[in-house]
């Protein structure tokens, strides 16, 4: 994550540099819901899970979810970054599975905007999004006498990733801002919304609100549709 803050900080324009920066850094939790189905050509298998936010805390190896962002009158830069480890077993008819996921995802990009105030207007950006994804399935049946099944996918994936965001302010405190991004590249698709409120104080603001994020994923023999959704809530330090 710090390489891409380096690479951000320099990518910033000079005349930006002159006119001031206003930046943020946000720690938030993210009570999302997992997702996922995994199928296989040969042999042919399928699996999918929905675990809901309340499973997933008894569950979790390790999580951490965290923002910066940085931006002037005309310009932007963010970074946005999770990690989120889970374990979990199921028992179904005739077999019990067991699931291990380890995700990292960072988001990095240079934005743009197309009219408005520094805290209110239309933003386009520009970036990269990589996602370096670990998940093992292991099928093991109640029947001894069948064989034990393993699927499993650990790769890195490098996107383009494109997106707006539209923000506006209500009144001098309170914030609402509307977001939408799509990336292609190494990974099958992925895309993500959120509609977020902030509250500003004296050093920062509250931020809440809800979050989709849907990525497909594979090689030549496997296939994932991954899948987060839920309520976020953080806190921005402002400086």
């Amino acid at each position: 994550m710090s390489a891409a803050l380096v690479l951000l900080c320099a990518a910033t324009p000079v005349g930006a540099q002159e006119s001031g920066w206003d930046w943020m850094i946000e720690p938030y939790a993210w009570a999302a819901s997992i997702g996922t189905d995994m199928r296989t050509i040969d042999p042919p298998t399928e699996a999918d899970n929905e675990t809901s936010f309340s499973d997933i805390v008894k569950k979790l190896d390790g999580v951490f979810m965290g923002r910066i962002e940085g931006r002037n009158d005309n310009f932007g830069v963010f970074a946005d970054f999770i990690y989120l480890g889970l374990a979990q077993e199921k028992q179904k008819r005739f077999l019990s599975t067991r699931t291990d996921l380890d995700a990292r995802l960072l988001d990095a990009a240079f934005s743009v905007r197309l009219g408005g105030q520094r805290e209110a207007g239309l933003d386009v950006f520009a970036g990269v999004r990589y996602i370096d994804l670990d998940l093992t399935t292991r099928f093991v049946p109640d029947n001894p006498s069948f064989q034990t099944r393993t699927i499993d996918l650990g790769k890195s994936y490098v996107d383009l990733l494109l997106g707006a965001r539209y923000a506006w302010q209500p009144s001098e405190r309170w914030g609402l801002a509307l977001r939408g991004d799509g990336s292609l590249g190494d990974t099958k698709g992925t895309w993500s919304t959120s509609l977020m409120a902030s509250y500003r104080t004296a050093h920062g603001s509250w931020l809440f609100g809800y979050r989709y994020l849907d990525g497909q994923f594979g090689n030549s023999n496997l296939d994932v549709d991954l899948n987060l959704s839920g309520p976020l809530l953080g806190y921005g330090f402002r400086f």
